[in-house]
């Protein structure tokens, strides 16, 4: 991790104020000395990440590397600010007095002869020269290990059958397609699957040969002992050609097993007839989504799931228990119970199940079982018994396989992938607040061409794809909301980011309190609280001196204002502060001493006020203000006028200032995203229509669009995301205290590209023009007021609407839905909606809907005539509904026959 770090600091070296610093005589040679050795070392140091494992030396000098690279960040960083503070804008004017070069000097100085030396050694570790795409030897014998051979059958194969036939099926069929690919993570037994495929019957009959890429023209040939001595004399474009033409002349099977990169693919394709017709296909195994569309986008993907509780037992029993029946009945219930246990952190893994089994098979007595399951997880990545010296490597387990996925990412990838450690066990990350995190730590390029939030986005896909991260829920765009890492890949996320230093966690939720001391210096801080602490002293570590990222996960935490104080005062060099969930009066003064803060978060927490001193936090790239009290103070509408680099920020929707006209930096051109900005009048939103990369934007309006003006006919083109909450008094989370006033339709039509649409206020009436919003795939639509047939009738013209959400109104008391409706929609939600009493749907309305949620509608007497044809429909979920509605849906009831075909019904919290 050297590397990335290293990469990091060289890149921030560019910035405009480290130039005017390397022209100073008394300074500049030293900062440029710096810079060069580090981008000496920089070459050599993918090779010393990779070889850290096998070498003591290795580790302890990359680890000195790395915070040497962070402390020449941290003197350089505070010089910027110094001298940025003094002038009258940032990053401009001559440079000034009053900054003390000879104590920066000094540091620099101090921190350029550790790298020297540091430099001076390197020779003795005989290290490679490597570029990005490059590597040592250590990942190829890895992957060696990694062979499998076609006549080695598993005899312990479980839940395979169905993806057996679907493979078998895609690759038998007549101009079917070319490659045939399985994707997934290491250990969810790809090369299990693909060898049964390979043995199939109709496989075996379909193919003439059916091989393995090793020897793979010789195999195909069948050929002479001449033709072998001939084969063998040939350069690599002949042998191509050759097994290109066998392939285009026979049907052939080929299997392309563990294919990592597309540069493998690309160096292989030569040999292959892609774009001419052929019965011949390849079957590939991959852990990167990335290689199987590059080898042919119009492949068939096939992804293999996890196997579930019942399969999994079926696995572990015939490895961990099998002849053990006849043996003592108590004894092996004891076993089943213990099996059935530890299976739960195999989570469905088959490679993790086979690994344990086969372990524990070894094992005859109950102690023994209870021996591996105290400390389970350590056995599956180990996969031998844990010996006196065991310090959590291994190569016979889970571990060395997952691995391989991890050493095969580029450095700033395993930046990124390592950040998820920060996040508790089973927590569901939210994707934006994910990437605005990897942004303020300046893991993403900022010297891209590209909107960063897009190349930010780009890495969690690119670690989806390689089968790193696991997609939690998608949003109504199809991009990716939440995501979360499997137990294992955790795991192994937890153990490097030990080995790399690379954050430290406190977790005072345990029931046992951990609070182990931090080895060496803590740059990032992770902190796990629960309601009952009322604070904690950090400071009394000097290690945390130089924590740039601090993170809490909490429940509600009450914390003492002096508590607070005294750790803002202290942390000066953070640049993240994730502060949600929190119960504080007020946000203290002392936030202003964090002027290295990118990222600040008070999301949720119970805060009434910020002081005037956030506006000294300039670097601040995302601010989240949305607290849970029913109205925050801000100070003044000039706090954020500073604020350059802001890209995004959610302010209370009831802040004190939300009636005037708040001023933000001329030069924010970066703004990404603006929630709950007040509004009084159309031409309040001019300056944001300058903004190009604005793409999100939340307005609340006081005139409900009475207003008539001129000179306002301003278009968003940019915009995808638009909510409007037309309100003149919000109660916050009680909507009781609210009024709510017409939707300003000019301001939703001038927005013609959005996607996502949220209204909050009365609707008197539903433009046509409505459907011109050929983007808008999610509509939500809360205190709406009176909605009639006609408005229905709009509504479900929408061209693109794929989700829809209606909460707090009255909807008609006879809704129809008429044939062809909605023909897009795919989910519907309905909650507490008035004089709402039957519901049809024609016949072809509707008829892609999946997911139907009807909750607190207690007018409502039945679940629509028709729903029983819509076969699409797979889940089903009515709450809070009362005892008539939800009796008629039971397996005999009046309506049971609307629902049969409904895969998942769930009903709950039937109202008396």
């Amino acid at each position: 991790m050297a590397e990335a770090v290293v990469s990091i600091v060289l890149e921030g070296l560019s910035n405009p104020i480290i130039q005017e610093l390397k022209s100073l005589k008394s300074v500049g040679g030293k900062v440029h000395s710096a810079q060069t050795q580090l981008q000496i070392m920089q070459g050599y140091l993918k090779d010393a990440d990779a070889s850290q494992g096998r070498n003591e030396a290795i580790r302890i000098w990359v680890a000195s590397v790395r915070d040497a690279a962070y402390d020449l960040e941290d003197v350089i960083g505070t010089y910027v600010l110094k001298v940025a503070f003094k002038r009258k804008t940032w990053f401009t004017g001559i440079f000034i007095k009053g900054v003390n070069l000879h104590r920066i000097g000094s540091d620099i100085e101090k921190i350029t002869t550790e790298i020297s030396q540091l430099s001076s050694i390197m020779p003795s570790f005989n290290l490679h020269q490597t570029g990005e795409s490059g590597g040592d030897t250590y990942f190829q014998r890895q992957q060696e290990r990694r062979i499998a051979y076609p006549h080695i059958v598993d005899p312990h194969v479980v839940g395979l059958a169905r993806g057996t036939e679907i493979l078998a099926t895609h690759l038998i069929k007549e101009k079917g397609p070319r490659v045939v690919s399985i994707w997934g993570m290491g250990g969810l037994g790809k090369t299990t699957l693909a060898k049964q495929v390979y043995h199939h019957d109709k496989v075996k009959r379909h193919f003439d040969s059916r091989e393995v890429l090793e020897e793979i023209l010789t195999k195909l040939m069948s050929p002479t002992n001449e033709q072998r001595q001939e084969i063998a004399k040939l350069k690599i474009d002949q042998i191509a050609e050759r097994l290109w033409n066998t392939q285009r002349e026979r049907k052939c099977l080929v299997v392309l097993d563990d294919i990592w990169t597309s540069d493998a693919w690309s160096s292989l394709q030569a040999g292959f007839p892609m774009n001419e017709e052929t019965e011949s296909r390849i079957l590939l195994t991959t852990r990167n989504k990335e290689v199987a569309s590059y080898a042919d986008k119009n492949g068939f993907l096939f992804e293999p799931q996890s196997l579930n509780d019942d399969e999994s037992w079926e696995l572990f029993e015939k490895i961990a228990m099998f002849g053990t029946e006849d043996t003592n009945h108590k004894i092996y219930e004891h076993k089943k119970e213990l099996g059935t246990e530890m299976l739960q952190h195999c989570k469905g893994l088959p490679l993790a199940i086979t690994v344990l089994a086969g372990l524990l098979a070894r094992k005859d007595t109950v102690d023994e079982w209870n021996t591996v399951h105290k400390n389970v997880y350590a056995y599956i990545r180990r996969g031998t018994d844990l010996g006196p010296d065991y310090k959590g490597e291994g190569y016979e387990g889970v571990s060395w396989l997952l691995e391989l996925s991890y050493d095969n990412l580029p450095y700033y990838l395993k930046l990124c992938f390592l950040y998820l450690a920060h996040f508790p066990e089973d927590y569901e990350i939210p994707v934006s607040t994910l990437t605005k995190l990897w942004m303020a730590e300046g893991f993403i390029s900022s010297t891209s061409v590209e909107v960063m939030e897009d190349v930010s986005y780009m890495c969690l896909s690119e670690l989806v794809g390689r089968c790193m991260v696991q997609v939690g829920k998608h949003g109504s765009s199809k991009k990716i909301k939440t995501c979360h890492l499997h137990d294992l890949m955790r795991d192994l996320c937890m153990l490097k980011a030990k080995e790399e230093n690379f954050l430290h966690i406190i977790n005072y939720s345990a029931a046992v309190e951990i609070m182990q001391t931090p080895n060496g210096r803590v740059r990032r801080l992770a902190i796990y609280l629960e309601k009952t602490v009322v604070g904690h002293c950090l400071w009394r570590y000097e290690n945390y001196a130089h924590v740039r990222s601090l993170l809490y996960f909490s429940r509600y935490c009450r914390w003492n204002s002096k508590v607070l104080r005294s750790l803002l005062k202290d942390f000066t060099l953070v640049r993240v502060l994730k502060f949600e969930n929190m119960v504080v009066r007020k946000l203290p003064g002392e936030i202003g001493n964090l002027v290295h803060l990118r990222f600040l978060s008070v999301k949720d927490s119970y805060i009434r006020a910020v002081p005037s001193s956030i506006a000294k936090l300039v670097c601040l790239q995302a601010l989240d203000l949305r607290s849970r009290y029913l109205r925050m103070k801000i100070p003044n509408q000039n706090v954020f006028s500073k604020m350059e680099k802001l890209r995004h920020i959610y302010l209370h929707e009831n802040h004190s200032a939300r009636e005037k006209r708040l001023l933000f930096a001329t030069e924010a051109v970066n703004l990404h995203t603006v929630v709950n900005i007040g509004i009084q009048a159309s031409s309040d939103l001019d300056d944001f229509v300058k903004l190009t990369n604005l793409r999100k934007l939340g307005v609340i309006t006081f005139d409900g669009g009475v207003k008539k003006e001129k000179g306002t006919n301003i278009i968003f083109k940019h915009l995808q995301s638009l909510s409007v909450d037309s309100t003149l008094f919000s109660g916050g989370l009680d909507h009781r205290w609210s009024t709510f006033l017409l939707i300003p339709w000019n301001r939703v039509l001038s927005c013609p590209n959005i996607y996502k649409l949220r209204l909050r206020g009365k609707i008197a009436e539903l433009p046509e023009d409505l459907m011109c919003l050929t983007n808008l795939t999610k509509l939500t639509l809360i205190h709406f007021g009176d909605l009639k047939h006609d408005h229905i009738k709009v509504l479900e013209k929408l061209p693109s609407l794929r989700m829809l959400f209606a909460s707090h109104g009255k909807f008609p008391a006879h809704l129809v839905c008429s044939e062809g409706g909605f023909p897009f929609l795919e989910f519907l939600s309905l909650y507490s909606l008035e004089e709402f009493k039957e519901w049809k749907v024609e016949k072809g309305a509707m008829r892609s809907l999946c997911k139907l949620h009807i909750e607190h509608c207690l007018d409502l007497e039945a679940v629509p005539d028709g729903l029983q044809y819509i076969t699409t429909l797979k889940e089903l979920t009515i709450k809070k509904m009362r005892l008539e509605f939800c009796s008629r849906l039971g397996e005999g009831g009046e309506d049971f026959y609307k629902i049969q075909h409904v895969q998942s019904v769930i009903i709950t919290n039937i109202e008396a």
